[in-house]
C-alpha cells in the first residue's frame, strides 16, 4: 500500500502544469494545422490567446510551482 508522500499543494502544482503544457502542445498543433493549411482567420485568434489568456496563466503556475517548492524544502 502506498501513501501520498507529497502535499496537496504539491500535487496541485504538479497536475496544473501537466494541464498547462497539455494546452501549450495543443494551441502548437492547432498554429502548426492552421499555417499549414492556409486558414490565415485563425492565426490571430491564437496569437491573442497566447497574449493575454497563457501569459498570465504561466505566471500564476510559476508563482504556484515556487510557493510549492519552498512550503515543500520546509517540511
Amino acid at each position: 500500500m502506498t501513501t501520498h508522500q507529497y502535499t496537496p499543494l504539491l500535487r496541485l502544482a504538479f497536475k496544473s502544469m501537466k494541464y498547462f503544457l497539455w494546452m501549450l502542445f495543443g494551441l502548437a498543433i492547432a498554429y502548426a494545422l492552421s499555417s499549414g493549411l492556409g486558414i490565415a482567420n485563425m492565426l490571430p485568434a491564437l496569437i491573442y490567446l497566447l497574449q493575454n489568456l497563457l501569459v498570465p496563466l504561466g505566471l500564476i503556475l510559476l508563482c504556484l510551482i515556487t510557493t510549492a517548492v519552498i512550503v515543500e524544502s520546509w517540511r
